[in-house]
């Protein structure tokens, strides 16, 4: 496998994983399909491809042609290339595919989303064990026009906690990231002045100022934090939760809760995802949709879904088959009632009725 930028301590949690998809016994399985792309999923996908392939339970309710799946993390953008090249049987991708994109493939696309993520605000402030950030103030602090811990909103919102005098670090990620693109739309959403200044982007174009920091993946971002007092960043939740990262902000939602990241709060933000109407060349609905400001009374505000996304037409046989096993697994309760344990939101099951009438359409 092509495994690129993926974090040490969930790749040896899932060493296991890998060492299945990879072993002989498993390559002698037929048909193959071969995956690419995205590598936020990365671990919940190892996971359920490997049980797909090889647990005895889940192949015989499941995986009827006896079929083996490898996935070669590497990059959503590297994975919509190899699909328009025709290099892979499907792609991943947390940003599913443009419509520039879909009109390069020629055999079609129908996009499905299969889990999501959430995105803390992660801080070194040891002495206050639960900071509330208003919906009005953490989009500033990421524009750098908040710049104290001190600062009046933040000490209104969090009227029983002594905010230090100390001056706000902001860290944020040196590499194109998921969760950038993430983060930033929501922000830009919240607040205009935002969307204007920075934007929404994997590599946005930060406030060039002292209080500004970089650091590379989630394991930088949290090392830079443990050695700066009065740092924030942002962090994917399965990321903070393996490394017991105890300092997370609770976020007010639109409803004007103040809300933390748990798989209640992030699944309800999934049930309010906006599709659009449109159907797609391939007359599969499009699914490319998200929440960038939930207004649920428990919704956790950052959250966002990643794609698979499979050919229109064009599988033959068992190929076929075998596609459409592997989908019925990872929309099965089986397979989604792990995601919480691995980091990642289940699919509520208003979106998985729309991925299972997609299915229907690959060919």
């Amino acid at each position: 496998m092509r495994l690129k930028n993926i974090h040490l301590l969930l790749a040896a949690a899932l060493a296991g994983c890998i060492c299945a998809l990879s072993c002989p016994d498993a390559a002698a399985a037929e048909p193959h399909l071969l995956g690419a792309g995205a590598i936020f999923p990365f671990p919940i996908y190892a996971t359920w491809f490997t049980q797909f392939a090889r647990d005895p339970k889940v192949r015989d309710a499941f995986n009827g042609t006896g079929a083996r799946v490898d996935y070669e993390a590497d990059d959503s953008t590297a994975g919509v290339a190899d699909l328009i090249g025709g290099k892979v049987d499907f792609a991943a991708s947390d940003t599913a595919i443009s419509n520039k994109e879909i009109g390069q493939v020629e055999r079609g696309v129908v996009p499905l989303p299969t889990t999501a993520g959430a995105i803390v605000l992660a801080y070194n402030l040891p002495d206050v064990g639960a900071l509330r950030l208003p919906r009005q103030v953490y989009p500033k602090i990421f524009a750098g026009d908040i710049s104290t811990w001190n600062d009046p909103a933040i000490v209104t919102a969090n009227p029983d906690v002594a905010l230090p005098d100390l001056p706000i670090t902001v860290v944020v990620r040196a590499d194109a990231a998921r969760a950038t693109r993430v983060l930033t739309a929501h922000l830009s959403a919240l607040d205009p002045d935002f969307r204007q200044a920075v934007g929404t982007s994997r590599s946005p174009k930060w406030p060039e100022q002292d209080n500004f920091m970089t650091a590379t993946m989630n394991d930088g971002v949290a090392a830079l934090l443990a050695r700066v007092p009065g740092a924030i960043g942002y962090m994917d939740v399965g990321y903070a939760r393996l490394a017991h990262w105890q300092f997370l902000a609770l976020l007010e939602n639109k409803a004007g809760n103040y809300v933390a990241a748990d798989p209640e709060s992030s699944a309800a933000t999934l049930a309010e995802a906006k599709f659009p109407a449109r159907t797609l060349p391939s007359g599969a609905p499009d699914l490319r949709g998200n929440s960038r400001d939930p207004h649920g009374a428990n919704a956790y505000p950052i959250v966002a879904m990643t794609w698979l996304l499979f050919y229109a037409k064009g599988y033959q046989g068992e190929q076929l088959a075998a596609v459409h096993d592997l989908i019925q697994y990872c929309t099965s309760a089986a397979a989604q009632g792990q995601a919480a344990g691995l980091g990642y939101v289940p699919l509520p099951e208003n979106i998985i009725e729309r991925v299972e009438k997609a299915a229907g359409f690959i060919q």
